[in-house]
């Protein structure tokens, strides 16, 4: 589903003289549909910077980030122009971040049925898809209605986790979903993201949680300065991580 080869992405500080800093220095990465690729490492070493590449919030410096749809042929997303990229965020290409940017004077039930509706649904079966996924991360209907910008921070979160699942992009990136939940909703989350593999949907998340990524992974990729020094089973990287924190 998704192929990223020799990926790199570094950032000139203009106030120090033009130095450059390497936010990644050759990503090599497989995701298959089906497929939940968890990205582990410490604070700065890449993950945020290699979903953002992939969605292209950031223009990658070098290589190449392959999309293998489902409908239409295989796109290089390092290269492609703003308007073919856009047509794409959202519809075969999702993502789902630690905070709600949603527009003004919008409701959940709005926000999460309108990204139903880029997906391909008929508003009235996303209204109703989308009043399904708020029950189940436990939207209170009273707030379906609210402006967004209102609501708190957990409630946020689970407003964008519906938006990001609701007829659900063939590949999903997840950035800290559940950062902001308390005990009761993150299993309602974390059950929700579970279902994304079932249903054959490509899935690379970032989380600071172990046992969601051993939950929810199929694989592990660990980073550290800008490079996958490791890849493999939750349980093998994700050991190696306690004993390094040890």
């Amino acid at each position: 589903m998704l192929a990223v080869r020799g990926l790199t992405k570094s950032f000139t500080l203009h106030v120090i003289d033009g130095r450059e800093v390497v936010a990644l220095g050759g990503i090599d990465l497989d995701v298959h549909a089906g497929e939940h690729v968890a990205l582990a490492g410490s604070s700065g070493a890449g993950k945020s910077s290699l979903l953002r590449c992939v969605y292209r919030t950031y223009l990658p410096s070098g290589g190449s980030i392959v999309l293998r749809r489902t409908v239409g042929d295989p796109v290089d997303i390092a290269t492609l122009s703003d308007q073919a990229m856009a047509a794409i965020r959202g519809k075969q290409l999702g993502y789902v971040a630690q905070f709600l940017r949603a527009e003004p004077r919008r409701g959940p039930l709005d926000i999460v049925t309108h990204a139903g509706v880029l997906r391909g649904m008929s508003r009235p079966v996303a209204r109703e898809a989308a009043a399904l996924a708020l029950q189940r991360l436990n939207v209170d209907e009273g707030l379906w209605d609210v402006y967004a910008s209102v609501l708190s921070g957990g409630e946020k979160q689970r407003v964008n986790l519906a938006a990001g699942t609701i007829a659900p992009p063939q590949l999903l990136l997840l950035d800290e979903p559940v950062s902001a939940l308390d005990p009761a909703n993150r299993e309602a989350a974390l059950a929700m993201i579970g279902d994304l593999t079932d249903a054959g949907v490509a899935v690379l998340s970032v989380f600071h949680d172990l046992d969601a990524m051993h939950r929810l992974a199929s694989r592990v990729v660990l980073l550290r300065d800008g490079r996958i020094v490791e890849d493999g089973a939750p349980d093998e990287v994700l050991a190696g991580l306690t004993e390094v924190a040890r």
